[in-house]
């Protein structure tokens, strides 16, 4: 079943690509949650104009993207968190993640941010994406709280 996605869908596509699903996923989940619609070859053609004349802004905002992408490399994180030794007292994610960015003054969505779960102190990175076309590496580190 090909479908063309409404909005950006974890692990399968961004907004407005063409992907193929099985038929259960798309007519029981996609379609009725509002994440995808029928790919007719009149949408595919709908599509097509809408994504040309798309072009000009997508170039601005991937410029856009480009230029948080290096605020964010300079930006140094430091996450303080009570341990135990080496061993950290809960955990850390992405959503500690973005409000150290909120900190240093980025604004950047958490669900955005992937880090997986991080239980000890040292440094780690994390991937942010700004932009389907602009993914970036973000080093941060724990400390224990003193």
């Amino acid at each position: 079943m090909e479908l063309i996605l409404k909005q950006d869908v974890q692990n399968l596509g961004f907004k407005d690509d063409v992907v193929t699903v099985k038929n259960g996923y798309g007519r029981n989940f996609l379609i009725p949650q509002g994440f995808a619609s029928l790919a007719t070859p009149s949408a595919k053609k709908v599509l097509a104009e809408n994504l040309k004349q798309r072009a000009h802004k997508e170039a601005k905002v991937v410029n856009d993207a480009k230029a948080l992408g290096e605020a964010l490399k300079a930006i140094e994180i430091k996450i303080t968190a009570k341990a135990g030794g080496e061993k950290l007292f809960g955990s850390i994610s992405n959503i500690d993640i973005a409000a150290a960015l909120q900190a240093a003054g980025q604004t950047v969505d958490r669900k955005f941010i992937t880090s997986g779960v991080v239980k000890r102190t040292g440094k780690y990175s994390a991937t942010v994406r700004l932009h389907r076309d602009v993914v970036v590496e973000l080093p941060y580190e724990i400390v224990a709280e003193v």
